[in-house]
């Protein structure tokens, strides 16, 4: 614990979060070795801090070290780039080059956004992997390297494989030591320990005093998502620095100069084509479902209810009668219900509830009632027969045809409009169904 506190003061790592101290621990460890490392984790939060470290902790350490980002070098010059070119091997290419491959020799390349590297460009880089081997563009001459190669992705590389836009044999030969970095949002508790980090740099660097923030103002931070991560943080930490004239910052101080903390950014769930928003209409539809439940169960517990009010029916507890009564028959005072002792023998007794201001209730008179159904008389019913229900759509859909146009006399307009369909697919349906 004390190297990692030491490692974190030499690189300027700000954070007690769990999470970062284990990804922090697996780079101190395989720092010493040639492993090939690769890094996962949002953009911003500190992936090429992470690689810094790993090359300064290593045996390279006193060779070059560079950080190349795949997404920024076009697709038809980053083979010239990486491995270098002959001279003439294409338009402009007047001199001969050497690639990063070539001019890095022992020392450490950190590839970037790994995953935007072209497929051809992904084979040349798994020979160099497997055997130190690359061409330069334009030549047949074989060359040798030997460097260490950490690569960053901000993409979910298994998924790019998925797709067929990253080699698989690749993606293995990359992933030979994983580190993910947590995003901000996971490191909550590090959140306000960096914002005063920023806020001291820049007043240092603007000279002016250092913001403070309060109790509501530091909650804000803590709860918002930042999809920018320790970037995003540090914007905010100097436009709240120079921008607001109060050292003493509160929450309206900061909603002013950052009005989207308040923005949750939640996710949308995408349909199966990858689209956000495109099964909101299926959404509504099952939202509108589960308010008409909710409807039928409470008019379902007034039944209930009104059953056992009417019935005097017994309730062997009162709580469950209280569960089940609806707000219609609520009552503002909770004595206006109470529990009567009708008389019976202490091993039948049961509690019946009588309304309380009823005048026309007589306890004295009161007998004990049957619940629905004599036990005694079961015997008296026919036996049944369990039907089984058709299920077929198209025998379903005929019978609310057939009950549409008999409950509007036949007429066909008004049972199309009743049905939610045009009279045209009406006149089709009763075509097709034979029900002329």
């Amino acid at each position: 614990m004390d190297n990692l506190q030491s490692i974190k003061q030499r690189f300027g790592i700000i954070g007690q979060s769990p999470l970062l101290d284990r990804a922090l621990s697996t780079a101190v460890r395989v720092a010493p070795t040639d492993l090939t490392v690769l890094l996962s984790g949002e953009s911003g939060v500190g992936k090429e801090v992470f690689s810094r470290i790993i090359h300064s902790l290593s045996a390279r350490k006193h060779n070059k070290f560079i950080a190349i980002n795949c997404g920024a070098i076009p697709e038809g010059t980053i083979n010239s780039e990486l491995f270098g070119h002959e001279k003439g091997a294409f338009t402009g290419a007047t001199n001969e080059r050497k690639g990063y491959f070539e001019a890095y020799d022992g020392g450490t390349i950190f590839l970037d956004e790994i995953g935007e590297m072209p497929l051809d460009t992904q084979s040349f880089l798994l020979r160099v992997l497997e055997n130190g081997e690359f061409i330069r563009v334009g030549s047949s001459t074989t060359f040798k390297t030997d460097v260490r190669i950490i690569a960053a992705t901000n993409v979910p590389l298994e998924e790019r494989v998925r797709k067929g836009k990253f080699r698989e044999d690749l993606f293995y030969r990359l992933n030979t030591v994983p580190i993910r970095i947590p995003a901000l949002r996971e490191r909550q508790e590090d959140i306000y320990m960096l914002f005063r980090k920023f806020a001291s740099d820049f007043a240092e660097k603007y000279r002016i005093q250092p913001v403070q923030l309060d109790e509501k103002a530091r909650l804000l931070l803590e709860n918002y998502a930042w999809p920018g991560n320790i970037r995003e943080l540090k914007n905010i930490a100097e436009q709240v620095s120079v921008l607001v004239e109060d050292r003493k910052v509160d929450a309206e101080e900061i909603l002013r100069v950052a009005p989207m903390i308040l923005n949750r950014n939640l996710p949308m769930i995408p349909d199966k084509n990858g689209r956000e928003g495109a099964n909101m209409h299926e959404r509504e539809i099952l939202y509108k479902l589960l308010f008409d439940m909710k409807g039928d169960l409470n008019d379902l517990k007034n039944l209930v209810f009104e059953l056992i009010r009417s019935n005097d029916l017994n309730v062997p507890d009162t709580k469950h009668l209280h569960a089940l009564q609806s707000p219609a028959y609520a009552v503002a005072d909770p004595m206006a219900v109470k529990e009567v002792d009708l008389g019976f023998p202490a091993e039948n007794r049961s509690r019946s509830i009588v309304p309380y201001d009823d005048p026309e209730y007589d306890i004295t008179t009161q007998t004990a009632k049957p619940i629905l159904v004599d036990k005694h008389r079961h015997d008296d019913f026919d036996n049944m027969e369990m039907v089984e229900e058709n299920l077929s759509l198209a025998e379903m859909e005929k019978e609310l045809i057939r009950k549409a146009l008999i409950k509007h006399g036949g007429r066909r307009k008004e049972a199309a409009q009743d049905l939610g369909i045009s009279e045209r697919t009406l006149y089709r349906k009763i075509k097709e169904y034979d029900m002329q």
